[in-house]
């Protein structure tokens, strides 16, 4: 049964999720191979550092040196050029380039070009993650996506050709440039994905959550930086959320809370005390740990547009990401992250595979706009905190999408061809 409705979601594709994407002004390469993979797609790689476990290492990495970064078997992609902004002492771009014989070039245009006067790839990889960037007044290492993204769709628009892109994380990460970079794709019509890979990595649980799941209520946990790891824990929770009956509306207010008045909205029950209590102890290293004792526990209020109301819990007392859900008329639905190292934190082998697929159809594998909304209530959040915990209505994340029922890490087979069935 739950096989069944993962073939008959991932056949949407072609419809929900890429009807946005439809080519106007510009050539579209959507659906370059047919309908089997007869040649494998060249990829550029524009990012802003190359070191050893960084974004760049584990997902690049994979593409060259298999999904273990063993010299096994790997994605059905071919790394062709490479952007780099920066390299650090312990820098691995120049060593993986004259391995490999991958191109380190100069220019963003000329790792789409390969140097020459044509789009000469068929997908972009933008990997602006790590190196030494300056933050925002709010917290946010501004690390130049936005930048990437300009130049990339400018090279499209140039020479009248798009190939998908996927933007690692959240766009921007400020608001006003996620949003741009969002509204630019739409209007070059950009096969366009991001996110994290939390939603499509391991998780302690197998169990699928159904789609239309009747979901009244969720508290989600997290740790570590609001904005680096706050992103990962709203996606994960996100991926929950977009699974309640009826397409995404988007979300219509947002609020931000430390110290009492955190405590204040757990003790007069405007967040739901028992979830928090199942999600926290879910966690692992929870047992016999005092959340409130965490001077730093934030917490991230936001309403739907359907009314649904959730908490994002972010704490420094616990290391895990995960949440639990109350469903109409079923017990409570936690589950949690599994953060595996090895091999060569195998989450990035899930998310590349989501990739993959997407450079091999020319189409989203699932919608951006969940990194879109999900990115923006990361903003609004850290707004809101900045603004001494005000809650703020949000009409700019009045966010339509409808969501993709793509499977997790352990429903997800990565030598299975990127055009065969889940």
């Amino acid at each position: 049964m739950l096989r069944s409705s993962r073939r008959s979601h991932l056949r949407q594709i072609a419809g929900a999720a890429s009807a946005a994407f439809l080519p106007n002004a510009l050539c579209s390469a959507a659906s370059p191979f047919g309908s089997t993979v007869d040649r494998v797609p060249k990829i550029a790689a524009v990012v802003t550092i190359y070191r050893p476990f960084s974004h760049s290492d584990v997902i690049l990495g994979k593409i060259l040196e298999g999904w273990k970064q063993d010299g096994g078997p790997g994605p059905g992609l071919k790394l062709v050029s490479m952007y780099v902004d920066q390299f650090p002492s312990d820098d691995m771009a120049r060593k993986m380039s004259a391995k490999h014989n991958v191109p380190i070039v100069d220019s963003i245009e000329k790792a789409i070009t390969l140097g020459g006067d044509s789009v000469a790839v068929d997908g972009v990889l933008s990997i602006g993650e790590h190196g030494d960037y300056p933050f925002s007044k709010l917290g946010q290492q501004l690390y130049p996506r936005r930048r990437f993204f300009s130049e990339i769709a400018a090279t499209f628009e140039k020479f009248g050709k798009v190939v998908p892109v996927f933007n690692d994380k959240h766009l921007g990460p400020a608001w006003e440039d996620g949003l741009w970079m969002w509204n630019r794709a739409k209007e070059l019509r950009i096969p366009f994905m991001a996110g994290s890979s939390m939603p499509v990595g391991y998780r302690k649980s197998d169990v699928l959550l159904p789609m239309n799941s009747p979901i009244e209520a969720a508290v989600g946990i997290g740790y570590s930086g609001l904005d680096v790891y706050g992103f990962h824990a709203l996606e994960f929770l996100q991926w929950h959320l977009e699974r309640r009956p009826g397409a995404e509306q988007g979300v219509k207010n947002v609020q931000c809370l430390q110290g009492e008045r955190l405590w204040k909205a757990v003790d007069d029950g405007t967040v739901p005390v028992d979830l928090l209590k199942e999600a926290f102890a879910a966690i692992p290293g929870s047992t016999g740990v005092d959340m409130r004792t965490d001077k730093n526990a934030t917490a991230f209020l936001f309403e739907y547009h359907d009314g649904l109301k959730a908490a994002q819990f972010m704490f420094q007392c616990v290391a895990g990401t995960g949440c639990a859900l109350r469903i109409k008329g079923q017990p409570t639905y936690t589950n949690v992250f599994d953060e595996r190292t090895e091999p060569m934190y195998p989450h990035f082998a899930y998310l590349l595979k989501a990739i993959e697929r997407m450079m091999h159809t020319g189409k989203p594998t699932y919608p951006v706009e969940r990194t879109v909304l999900t990115g923006g209530v990361l903003d609004r959040a850290l707004t809101s905190l900045a603004a001494d915990g005000r809650k703020l209505e949000t009409p700019e994340l009045s966010i339509s999408y409808r969501p993709i029922d793509y499977p997790f890490a352990q429903h997800v087979d990565l030598l299975t061809p990127p055009y065969g069935q889940l």
